[in-house]
Formats: C-alpha cells, sequence, structure tokens
C-alpha cells in the first residue's frame, strides 16, 4: 500500500472521529468504506497508529477507550482549556464517589453489599444519578431472598474515565481507602469533563 494511500486513510479516519465527536471503533470506521475499497484490520491498526504518533507534541491525543478511539485534549492542558467554558463541571458528593468507587473495584455488588461496607444507607438518588449518567448498570439479581439487583460499571464509565479495561484501574491493594478513591474519581472526573468540553466546543467550530 503506497504512502500516499495510507495518508488518505489517515485524513479520512481523521475527519470521522471530529465529526463524530464520540469514540468509534475499527470496525465502525472500516464501514465508512464500500466493500471494493474496505481497509483490513490490521491496514486500520497501522493508520491510527501513525495518527496517534502524528498527534505528539500537539495540545490533543488520539486515545483508545472501551468504545473505540476519540480526539481528546491532553490532559495537563485542562487547568487553561477549562477556562473557555463558563458551565463549571458538575461536583459530586463524596457518598456518590465512593459508591462508584465500590462498585468499580467490587463489582457485581449489590446496594445492602455497599450499604454493609460503607455503614451507611445508600440514598436512591446516588444509585438513580449513577443508572442516568450509564456510569453503572443492572446484570443480574443476587440469588438470595428479595433477589436484589446486581450493580457493574459500564462501557461508558470507562470511556469516561480514560480506560480501555478495567485492568487499567490501580489495584485495590494500593489504594488506602473509599474517601482517597472517592477523592482521585473526582480529580479525574473534573479534568475529563474540561476535556470533554473542548473536544466538543472544537467539533462544533470544525463543522459550523
Amino acid at each position: 500500500m503506497s504512502e500516499e494511500h495510507i495518508h488518505r486513510l489517515q485524513a479520512i479516519i481523521e475527519a470521522a472521529l471530529l465529526a463524530a465527536g464520540k469514540p468509534m471503533a475499527i470496525d465502525q470506521l472500516r464501514e465508512l468504506f464500500e466493500d471494493d475499497e474496505r481497509p483490513a484490520r490490521h491496514v486500520m491498526e497501522h493508520v491510527l497508529i501513525q495518527l496517534e504518533q502524528s498527534c505528539e507534541g500537539r495540545g490533543f491525543e488520539l486515545k483508545k477507550v472501551a468504545s473505540g478511539y476519540r480526539f481528546q485534549v491532553r490532559r495537563e492542558f485542562a487547568p487553561w482549556v477549562g477556562k473557555l467554558f463558563e458551565e463549571k463541571p458538575q461536583r459530586y458528593s463524596r457518598a456518590l464517589l465512593e459508591t462508584l468507587a465500590l462498585v468499580a473495584y467490587r463489582q457485581p455488588i449489590t446496594r445492602g453489599e455497599i450499604e454493609d461496607i460503607r455503614g451507611v444507607a445508600v440514598s436512591s438518588n446516588i444509585v438513580r444519578t449513577l443508572l442516568e449518567r450509564e456510569w453503572v448498570r443492572v446484570v443480574g439479581h443476587r440469588d438470595v431472598p428479595g433477589r436484589p439487583a446486581m450493580y457493574a460499571t459500564t462501557r461508558q464509565f470507562l470511556d469516561y474515565f480514560n480506560l480501555s479495561s478495567l485492568d487499567q484501574m490501580p489495584p485495590l491493594s494500593e489504594v488506602r481507602d473509599l474517601e482517597e478513591i472517592g477523592r482521585e474519581i473526582e480529580k479525574t472526573m473534573q479534568v475529563e469533563i474540561e476535556s470533554e468540553s473542548a473536544a466538543n466546543d472544537t467539533h462544533d467550530q470544525t463543522f459550523h
């Protein structure tokens, strides 16, 4: 395959990711092409690696998350980029962050099990917020009286926190307590909201 063809594929993928404004998997990118011109999967992987390398030294990066690939502002520039937006990132309660941390590290887990670990009741509003944000989902019911719902994290949770899999989360043995987990999640959340806002703003400016 010629360098000219590789560069054209790279430009098409770059344009598609900017237009989508959300992660796209390799198979989704391949579906953009007609059958007779559809690149092989290994070719797409090669082009994506080149595209990732071309972003080095720039203010944005090509990031692989659970749902696929996306462009986003580099984390180190979020404090400056965040000043472009009047709307401040939503702050979440410590109780919500601790609940999310327990689901992430102990999944699948029931509401009652979360309450046993935290020592306090889990508000229905917390569970509803996590479900509405699609960070957690019901994956089944515990085979005990009452058959309580079991919760686990979602692909959207991984995308939001820049993870391609749960294996990338720090080992629980390295985390001292729930409060520390909550602080780390909140810190990541602030950065990612600012980066996400910047990416959406870039997308809007490009196509309007």
